[in-house]
């Protein structure tokens, strides 16, 4: 009960965040300086937006960069507002400065709004205090929040990696399960494909997000790594055998019509889930694995695939099963993979700056949006006469994010949050609670609202407005004059930053569909390249694998973003939404030939380059497809009609996928023909509007 207590992932997180933000308000009260221990608490939020909580092998170098933009940008306006800049202009700039940080990495990239939120601390701070007292707030404010989380992290030593591997373990048997559960309801790919790309989609996602933490800590470099690693490259196998696709419904139906296989597989799958869901709590609670074996279950599918030899279906998933089987059973890889090669993207300090110095540099719209959003919200305070609009600017700055439809939902939860928050903590200041119970009923709030916050926002900003109510209750006595004016600036901020969303330099997903559409394209030609070439390596065939599937997700994506984004032709995204369905089953054929090539089941050399060819022409096709969109010539003949003519008598299976892949691919020059001729055009909506 403890071990499961202490290692569940929200408690974890939600004991680390509240002892790091009360501990200075408790040592505060007992040397009778609460006033300073509220305020050393306002530090950890910057700390939290920037990531400086995140696992990492240069944890105290970040720490330093950290806490030296917080204090520098806290100097910086607190002496242009002396020499009354105005603030529109100190935000601006500052915001401009900054935003060089997400061209060196994604990581990098959340120090600038985590350093504009210290910059409008500071506003509260400016003139009320000497100058050097938010600089030294912010700089051990830093240190103990880098201090207390390295004590935590060494303490609960692997325990992020091992909550996102137990995450992926569990995404994986939820995947198996869907898949082969009800056999005779995927006859129609329109209703059986989207929950089941969505469910591969996540599993993919938790796949990168593991490769980036192993980055991070160099964990290929510490012994004390070596099980997790072990784990990994298991999820690695399971992924790919679960995720295959032999793609013939017709031969489905006909051998559940003739036996019972749909029983048989569904049993199959259901232990295999049930299997991959213990050692996710094995792994995440710290627990050696049990003795395993599914030999009744492999036993029945191989007698159906004995008892109908002519069936591909039975013997394509009783060999994906056993080999999944064996996986559990030994708890070993099935072949060793080069899993440090996936390294997230750094660029030196130097050629960020160039790269971000240009027009079309996503960074610099991205820090321009928030500049002209920053300075409208200084404006709007200003007109309100507001002489220190920090509470609209901090609304901006959090509820900002990087996407029109996740920027919707967090407006939305933020609004109704504080709005519940502010009548709650309305209804209770007229109690006049003493402040002990004042202080211990905000720790318990705090602790519940961590507890929450990863799975409703909303319900979180609940907690965390009736604490910050009641903080400046305590700091100025005046916490009921703060209410309706705060719940204005939440509204205001909100409107800004749908706004700036909308008006200011959008990177409509809709936009990025092409671009994407093309490296899934590229991705997939070089997997193809791999597997028929002479001599496969598997470890290469691995990465390339993985980049596919990575490749297609980031397409998968913004599929699904750009149908949340306003004003677009909807005929449009149905036909990308087909395009992306078609790529989905390209992936999961790529998947189950990187297995057979592995396995050295190839094609002879011949019919290799005769094949190869052929997906080349057909990638090109689509590819050019993409990059033009005039009418179409001679070229627009289907130059695959003849593939059946690559090799007579009975097909191999890597033939049987790579023709289904030229099946696909033909489907997909088809779609695109029609798509992009009736493509969105930005801000084309805006005048339908109007």
């Amino acid at each position: 009960m403890w071990r499961r207590l202490i290692y569940h992932p929200e408690i974890n997180y939600a004991l680390r965040q509240t002892l790091v933000l009360c501990t200075p308000v408790a040592i505060g009260l007992v040397l009778g300086y609460l006033k300073y221990g509220l305020l050393f608490s306002l530090v950890p939020a910057c700390c939290n937006i920037a990531g400086l909580d995140t696992p990492h092998k240069r944890f105290f170098k970040r720490l330093i960069i950290g806490g030296s933009l917080f204090a520098g940008c806290s100097l910086a306006v607190q002496l242009l507002l002396a020499h009354t800049v105005p603030l529109p202009l100190i935000l601006t700039g500052l915001a401009l400065i900054l935003g060089v940080t997400a061209e060196i990495s994604s990581l990098h990239a959340r120090l600038l709004p985590a350093s504009l939120i210290a910059a409008i601390f500071t506003l509260s701070l400016a003139g009320n205090m000497p100058v050097w007292e938010p600089l030294l707030i912010y700089a051990l404010g830093t240190l103990w929040y880098g201090l207390f989380n390295w004590f935590w992290f060494w303490m609960w030593r692997e325990q992020p990696l091992r909550e996102s591997l137990s995450l992926l373990y569990r995404q994986l048997a939820d995947y198996c399960e869907a898949k082969y559960s009800l056999l005779t309801q995927h006859t129609d790919p329109e209703k059986a494909l989207p929950p089941l790309l969505s469910r591969q989609q996540k599993a993919v996602d938790l796949i990168t997000l593991c490769y980036q933490q192993m980055h991070m800590l160099a964990a290929n470099q510490n012994h004390e790594y070596k099980r997790l690693l072990r784990a990994f490259q298991i999820g690695l196998d399971l992924q790919e055998h679960i995720s295959v696709s032999l793609h013939q419904p017709a031969e489905v139906q006909k051998l559940v019509e003739r036996s019972h296989a749909e029983a048989v597989i569904r049993w199959n799958a259901q232990t295999i889930a049930a299997r991959l869901r213990v050692m996710a709590d094995d792994i995440l609670y710290h627990r050696f694995p049990q003795r395993f074996n599914m030999d009744k279950q492999i036993g029945a599918l191989e007698k159906i695939a004995h008892q109908h030899p002519d069936n591909p279906v039975g013997q394509f998933c009783a060999w994906h099963f056993s080999r999944i089987a064996r996986v559990l059973r030994l708890q070993r890889p099935l072949y060793p993979r080069n899993l440090m090669a996936d390294n997230e993207r750094r660029l030196p300090l130097f050629a960020a700056l160039k790269s971000y110095l240009s027009l079309k540099s996503p960074a610099l719209r991205s820090a321009a949006r928030i500049s002209v959003m920053l300075s409208i919200a200084s404006l709007m305070g200003a007109a309100l006469h507001l002489p220190k609009p920090y509470w609209i600017l901090m609304t901006v700055l959090l509820v900002t994010q990087n996407g029109y439809g996740a920027t919707r939902v967090r407006i939305f939860h933020r609004a109704a949050g504080t709005l519940a928050g502010l009548v709650i903590a309305a209804g209770t200041l007229h109690f006049h609670v003493p402040e002990g119970y004042t202080l211990a009923s905000m720790l318990v709030i705090t602790l519940a609202s961590y507890l929450i916050i990863r799975k409703s926002y909303g319900w979180a900003t609940v907690g965390f407005t009736v604490t910050a109510v009641y903080t400046i209750q305590l700091l100025t006595l005046n916490g009921e004059h703060f209410i309706l004016a705060r719940f204005v600036d939440t509204v205001i901020g909100c409107l800004i930053a749908f706004g700036g969303m909308v008006w200011l330099w959008p990177q409509w997903q809709s936009g990025l569909l092409r671009k994407n559409a093309q490296q899934a394209l590229e991705a997939d030609q070089e997997a193809i390249r791999l597997i028929l070439s002479n001599d496969p390596q598997a470890p290469t065939l691995a990465y390339q694998r993985m980049r596919v599937n990575q490749a297609h997700n980031a397409l998968f994506n913004s599929l699904n973003q750009a149908m949340q984004e306003p004003g677009f032709n909807s005929h449009y995204l149905a036909d990308m939404k087909l395009w992306v369905t078609h790529s989905q089953f390209i992936v999961e054929h790529i998947n189950a030939m990187t297995t057979l090539a592995r396995e050295h089941n190839m094609l002879t050399e011949d019919l290799a380059e005769r094949y190869l060819q052929s997906c080349e022409i057909a990638l090109q096709r689509c590819q050019q497809r993409l990059e033009y969109d005039g009418p179409g010539g001679s070229g627009d003949a289907n130059i695959m009609e003849s593939t059946e003519a690559l090799s007579h008598g009975p097909l191999s299976t890597m033939e049987q996928h790579l023709q289904r892949i030229l099946g696909h691919l033909n489907s997909m020059h088809t779609i695109s023909s029609v798509a992009w001729r009736q493509r969105p055009h930005h801000g084309s909506w805006l005048k339908r509007r109007a």
